[in-house]
């Protein structure tokens, strides 16, 4: 299947083997793992867990969204406006640019069309209402984060794709020419042609795959996009680790700060942050304005769908932390220092929101589910 994507080989191999993560095999995790992170008592989840679930894992009826549209015609007064556009989709306006974070349009998060985590949450708008984007940032190769059909559809256009190494033999597999893919290791930084965006590659805890005979083949980061003024910090998908302090002191301070919170459970405390380590992730990044991502799109774990983020705003401290939570589809400038409004509350409180955005494109992706399944869990 198309959908698999690729593995590297010739020079893009070489340059995996180089890395000082490369084990002989694949890459590994080698920066300090915190203790405490998993609970070794707790089972993995089943098979069962995963698609059945329970009544809370997805909201009764989709979320409000807002139509983010006529937004996008204004450039934002301060330099640097963020539309959340469901799960790790962001859409960041930076300095007078635009970059496009972990694009997924796909209704599932899966290589297969009928199996696999379903999008309970449309996109706020259809991939080709879009503006012109200067750069698409992928930060590693998950089905959740790199949906084949949506990188299909963004072949038609001529936007560059700054990546982590590895990823980019996905890419060329897709059709996207050579010579728009950059791929990164960690601390290298790659500054987008003709704008002032520059964007380094950072450490990230996870592991990546899209078979059973591909993890950890590609590499995983998290991303540090810098404008001429303004300083945005991508975690991908990642789990709480001390190179969170290096971050801070070689790529900060940030302006804005989106971390992953969703899609967590004991037993993944290592490679997925949950909202009480994002928490301790943006202290050790600097603190100032977080915006949570990874939430309120796909049911990838056994919690209900909200717990992420009330979870987040109950444990929050104001001293440290200016939650950004905006609705699907709004944009939001993070000098703005707006109240945190638990806007998701309508739908569940009293079953009357619904959203008001176009339907999703007819594009189909994934997400892995368990290490039962043929592909592997996020």
């Amino acid at each position: 299947m198309r959908s698999f994507g690729k593995s590297p080989h010739g020079e893009r191999l070489e340059r995996l083997r180089d890395l000082p993560m490369w084990d002989g095999e694949a890459l590994r995790n080698i920066h300090p793992i915190l203790p405490g992170l998993r609970d070794p008592e707790a089972p993995r989840p089943t098979l069962r867990q995963f698609l059945v679930g329970g009544p809370d894992r997805t909201p009764p009826e989709p979320l409000q969204a807002s139509d983010p549209r006529a937004h996008w015609t204004r450039r934002p007064p301060s330099g640097l406006r963020a539309t959340w556009l469901g799960h790790s989709t962001v859409l960041l306006e930076i300095d007078g640019w635009r970059v496009l974070t972990d694009p997924v349009w796909g209704q599932r998060a899966s290589p297969f069309r009928l199996l696999g985590p379903k999008r309970f949450q449309p996109v706020p708008v259809h991939l080709r209402d879009l503006p012109e984007v200067d750069a698409v940032v992928i930060s590693h190769d998950h089905y959740d984060h790199l949906d084949y059909p949506t990188i299909r559809a963004l072949a038609k256009s001529k936007v560059p794709f700054i990546t982590s190494l590895g990823v980019g033999a996905h890419l060329e597999a897709w059709g996207i020419a050579p010579e728009r893919i950059t791929e990164l290791t960690w601390w290298q930084s790659h500054r987008v042609p003709g704008t002032g965006i520059t964007v380094t590659a950072a450490p990230s805890q996870h592991f990546s795959g899209r078979g059973l005979k591909d993890r950890n083949t590609t590499l995983w980061s998290s991303m540090a996009i810098r404008g001429e003024r303004s300083n945005v910090f991508f975690s991908g998908d990642t789990g709480l680790t001390t190179q969170y302090e290096a971050i801070r002191e070689r790529l900060g301070p940030f302006d804005l700060v989106m971390l992953e919170v969703g899609a967590f459970h004991p037993s993944w405390g290592d490679i997925h942050l949950g909202p009480e380590n994002a928490l301790a992730a943006h202290r050790m990044l600097g603190g100032g304005v977080l915006m949570p991502v990874h939430w309120g799109t796909f049911a990838l774990s056994t919690h209900a769908w909200d717990q992420p983020v009330e979870t987040l705003l109950e444990q929050a401290d104001p001293e440290h932390a200016h939650l950004l939570l905006p609705r699907l589809g709004e944009p939001v400038q993070p000098s703005e220092r707006r109240p945190a409004v638990p806007w998701w509350r309508e739908v569940k409180g009293t079953g009357t929101a619904a959203s008001s955005a176009p339907a999703t494109d007819e594009v189909k992706s994934a997400e892995p589910l368990a290490d039962r399944l043929p592909w592997p869990m996020d």
